[in-house]
């Protein structure tokens, strides 16, 4: 019942809260983005949601256009600045995520929505992260975040999947505010975001 009725539910009453009660400091974040980084404040990118379908992510920017010679954007560490550490430390970067919620592309809690590019790589049980709308934080994302391993991460996303229930997004949702509290798991060991999925031999299986 949970699944099927009450949680998209309780996302669209918890959304359209957050967008209200939350407007004056979304307004004061999209100014200093705009004033620090420059436009577009927003940030789009497609992501694959429930059952593969594709949307819109939307996320306030956190890196600066800066490219070298040949016009090639730089790496992100090269990019990324003091303010977008703090937007992403703080996951205040993550809040117009609320629109996705709301619109049905996202749940508050499920797999984190990852790249398109990666669609081709999963195999079949990690495709099974999928099967649910994918969440603005997620058990993985309670579990060590960025630091996480991509095994890990699919795991957990996986484990997710088989066992949604109130309790379960209850905890996550309280487990979340201390991780973000604590800055911990923004990093992964080898990049300042999040590094690249690269699939093994057999992920195609």
């Amino acid at each position: 019942m949970y699944k099927k009725y009450f949680k998209r539910l309780l996302d669209c009453i918890m959304a359209l809260i957050g967008l209200i009660v939350l407007s004056p400091l979304m307004f004061i974040i999209a100014v200093l983005v705009r004033i620090k980084l420059g436009s577009p404040v927003i940030f789009k990118q497609p992501r694959p949601g429930l059952n593969e379908g594709i949307f819109t992510l939307y996320k306030f920017r956190t890196m600066i256009d800066e490219r070298d010679q040949n016009g090639e954007l730089l790496p992100d560490e090269r990019r990324l600045t003091a303010f977008g550490r703090w937007l992403r430390s703080t996951s205040f970067d993550e809040l117009p995520e609320l629109w996705n919620i709301l619109k049905g592309d996202m749940s508050f809690v499920g797999p984190r929505p990852l790249l398109v590019d990666y669609l081709p790589f999963y195999n079949e049980k990690q495709r099974k992260r999928h099967r649910v709308r994918p969440g603005l934080t997620g058990l993985a994302q309670v579990s060590g975040r960025n630091a996480l391993a991509w095994e890990e991460r699919f795991a957990l996303d996986v484990q997710y999947v088989d066992n949604v229930s109130f309790l379960g997004d209850l905890s996550i949702m309280v487990r979340t505010v201390l991780a973000v509290l604590r800055r911990e798991g923004i990093s992964s060991e080898s990049s300042v975001t999040m590094e690249a999925f690269k699939p093994t031999s057999n992920a195609s299986k």
